[in-house]
């Protein structure tokens, strides 16, 4: 039987829900991504860490658990909400149920609560902390724990343990992968590709990195705040002198930029979801990409010899920046997505081809 439940924000608001999952009062903070599919690769992205993820999209949950589409090996993200969640799916891959999964990882989840009306007050206000739980009998210090919550260095939580290698069946290139909180589809499109990935964790020095003699350096995304990661930065400034063919996406697009001299901007509730327009700006060509970022570069901010090649057709944030004095290059958008669209995926091939020449 469901358990009532309750959302409290940040600003004193109170939505009552069901309790699904795992049955534990949770803070975090409140995002919503606009997916309208893909939920077991959103359930599963390392870049949630800390985060309650809701989604805007009503019904989650009716082609069940699928393994084989994780994006790494277990949630992380501290709670989830949607309108329905679907408790006979229907699918010949599936291998369990939504409510079963959250319970095996501890995630809280909550249903039946009005999204729409959650979503628009995110998108008036800005993201912000909240807290699930089952009682509201002292909803004042749930208000102190609510604001007082804070996220700090979560990358050290999402990166691998130690140095790990994928290896492709017929490899001609060697890359290293900085491991921020990778998806595993970055690794993946590398390995179809013809690349052996030797996956770093985040604490990595440039000095391993370069030990390996890579034809180039993958960048993955990762979660929070990219200021917080200043020994990563400062080992990036290393690696950039060295030019060395370098893709970064997402977290990995943020630190190089950074390390090069740019800023950094937190977006009022940022850019979640399958359908983000990016226009590039050589062609003027816009395309839908997946996404799922609080914080942009601020393209402004860019020093001499970098410069933006995709911008967000919605709000002019920078997605992409080309590197004119070094062979590196970087998006904010997801072109390895799954689900969501490949339209970008041709940018894995241009990295192919950058090691290449490099090589020659």
């Amino acid at each position: 039987m469901s358990r009532k439940s309750f959302l409290i924000l940040e600003n004193g608001k109170v939505f009552e829900g069901k309790g699904f999952g795992a049955e534990k009062a949770v803070v975090g903070e409140l995002v919503f991504t606009t997916a309208m599919t893909g939920y077991l690769e959103t359930l599963t992205d390392p870049s949630y860490y800390g985060q309650v993820v809701m989604q805007t999209f009503p019904l989650i949950g009716n082609y069940g658990i699928i393994p084989a589409d994780f994006e790494s090996k277990k949630p992380v993200l501290k709670a989830y909400i949607v309108r329905n969640w679907c408790q006979e799916p229907s699918n010949f891959r599936s291998e369990g149920i939504l409510d079963t999964f959250l319970k095996e990882n501890d995630i809280t989840g909550l249903y039946d609560v009005d999204t729409r009306a959650l979503t628009r007050i995110v998108r008036e206000y800005g993201v912000m902390n909240c807290k699930i739980t089952t009682t509201l009998d002292n909803l004042e210090n749930d208000l102190a724990e609510i604001k007082a919550h804070k996220v700090t260095n979560p990358v050290k939580y999402v990166t691998s343990a130690e140095v790990t290698v994928r290896n492709a069946d017929n490899p001609k290139l060697n890359v290293a992968l900085w491991d921020f909180g990778t998806k595993n589809n970055i690794i993946n499109s590398l390995v179809q590709r013809g690349c052996n990935v030797t996956i770093f964790p985040s604490y990595a020095k440039a000095e391993d990195i370069l030990a390996m003699n890579p034809d180039g350096i993958m960048l993955s995304n990762g979660p929070g705040d990219p200021t917080d990661n200043v020994e990563i930065i400062e080992q990036l400034k290393i690696l950039c002198t060295k030019k060395i063919p370098t893709f970064g996406i997402c977290l990995g697009h943020q630190l190089l930029a950074l390390s090069q001299g740019a800023e950094r901007e937190k977006l009022k509730y940022g850019h979640r979801g399958e359908n983000q327009p990016a226009t590039d700006t050589e062609t003027g060509r816009v395309y839908i990409t997946s996404q799922n970022h609080g914080y942009a570069i601020l393209g402004k901010s860019l020093p001499e010899g970098v410069r933006e090649s995709f911008v967000n057709a919605n709000d002019g944030t920078c997605e992409g920046i080309t590197y004119d004095y070094m062979p590196a290059f970087s998006v904010q958008f997801h072109p390895e997505a799954c689900g969501g669209p490949l339209d970008t995926a041709f940018l894995f091939d241009k990295f192919i081809a950058l090691m290449e020449a490099n090589k020659q």
